[in-house]
């Protein structure tokens, strides 16, 4: 099984149980023998940790996870003696029984996290990881949530809703396209169709 909970999902109530639990590596750390990691999803951040006396192989792996590292994580859930308020999952904490890692990746240009230290030149060099921080990905979910509720509100109407070309693809009845140079790419264009918009009716 891929992951029986999500990284935003565990409180105290389940303490005891054997979960799973796959995502990004926030951030690794060593106290005191113990190996302490933070591991992302889009729904959250749940602490995992390797105890000092955990077998050899779990440890290495442990510490050899670097940031962005996609990891599946098996073990217990057990109540954190230090409780962190800020976090909804932060009364628990997941000691772990084995570690597998999906994918390495490299460290990111700059940190995946609500306030990052990379300029937005940078970010934007970098979108596809700028959009797993936390202000982008609850920007991206409400216009989910508003769109959804939209397309249900319409439907419940009677309206249907037809795709038009939206700078993806021209179509062949003869509209002109204009060229609009990238302001991120420049010497770069992409072109925009002037294709007709049906319009939807009851």
């Amino acid at each position: 099984m891929y992951r029986t909970h999500t990284c935003g999902e565990l409180r105290i109530a389940n303490k005891g149980e054997q979960v799973t639990l796959a995502g990004w590596v926030q951030k690794a750390r060593k106290l005191g023998g113990m190996t302490f990691i933070d591991l992302r999803d889009r729904y959250g951040i749940t602490q995992l940790v390797v105890e000092a006396d955990a077998p050899a192989a779990l440890v290495e792996t442990a510490t050899s996870l670097g940031r962005e590292f996609v990891i599946q994580a098996r073990g217990e859930v057990v109540e954190r003696q230090a409780k962190n308020a800020k976090m909804p999952t932060g009364d628990i904490e997941i000691k772990l029984s084995a570690i597998t890692v999906l994918n390495k990746s490299v460290t990111p240009p700059f940190t995946i996290e609500d306030e990052s230290d990379g300029g937005e030149d940078l970010r934007m060099k970098y979108r596809y990881l700028d959009l797993r921080r936390g202000p982008l990905r609850r920007a991206l979910s409400l216009r989910h949530r508003v769109a959804h509720e939209v397309r249900n509100y319409l439907d419940a109407k009677g309206f249907m809703e037809i795709e038009t070309p939206y700078l993806i693809k021209s179509t062949p009845e003869g509209a002109r396209d204009f060229v609009v140079p990238s302001r991120m790419n420049p010497g770069e264009f992409y072109a925009l169709p002037q294709s007709p918009r049906p319009s939807s009716s009851c």
